[in-house]
């Protein structure tokens, strides 16, 4: 199955605390999301990637903000089944397709959705989404590029990601309002599992 089929919102996460990466992949796989993108934007990502990894075995647990080799080849080795790049380059897009895994590569424009298409890759990331354009320009790209299928991530929220759901081009969305930092560094894991459940219901 495809990996935009999964789930219909993807949650992104930046985690802090590596001590809070468990608790809150089980709260988010309880309330029914179990795709998790954790982004390699703190020191302890690859850390709470391998933990999650290991010790819930029920997530998809995945690494974001995916810019060099470097960090494909140690996200792969921490555990991530699936790889986000917030954009794309030439060699990216190489280590990318040599990684063995699932990966969603970020585009924002027709230009390099059409360069991403041409290498055979018809499943990406939207971003910034909403500064990119969002629901029209996604609406614009399913005409000349009805075969290419996208998460728009960035900027989205409940509120606003049932409309992004129903478009035809549109599997999942990406979204940060799943697990809000003061829900992590608190430990209401009720209130993650809450949100996620509500996000689940989307589809």
């Amino acid at each position: 199955m495809s990996l935009l089929d999964l789930a219909p919102v993807v949650p992104v996460v930046v985690i802090d605390d590596v001590e809070t990466a468990v608790p809150m992949a089980r709260a988010l796989v309880e309330g029914g999301l179990p795709v998790i993108e954790v982004t390699l934007r703190t020191t302890g990502a690859l850390e709470a990637i391998s933990r999650i990894a290991a010790e819930v075995p029920d997530a998809v647990i995945g690494a974001g903000t995916i810019r060099t080799s470097s960090d494909i080849s140690a996200s792969v080795e921490a555990g991530a089944k699936f790889l986000v790049s917030p954009g794309t380059t030439p060699s990216l897009v190489d280590a990318l397709l040599a990684s063995g895994v699932p990966f969603l590569p970020g585009a924002a424009t027709a230009s390099e959705v059409m360069a991403l298409a041409e290498r055979g890759i018809g499943e990406l990331k939207f971003f910034p989404a909403e500064a990119a354009g969002g629901l029209p320009y996604l609406k614009s790209l399913a005409g000349p590029l009805p075969d290419v299928r996208f998460c728009p991530t960035g900027g989205i929220r409940l509120e606003t990601a049932r409309d992004y759901l129903a478009l035809p081009n549109v599997g999942c969305v990406g979204g940060t309002w799943l697990t809000p930092a003061d829900a992590l560094a608190t430990g209401d894991w009720e209130r993650v599992r809450k949100l996620a459940a509500e996000a689940a219901a989307l589809r």
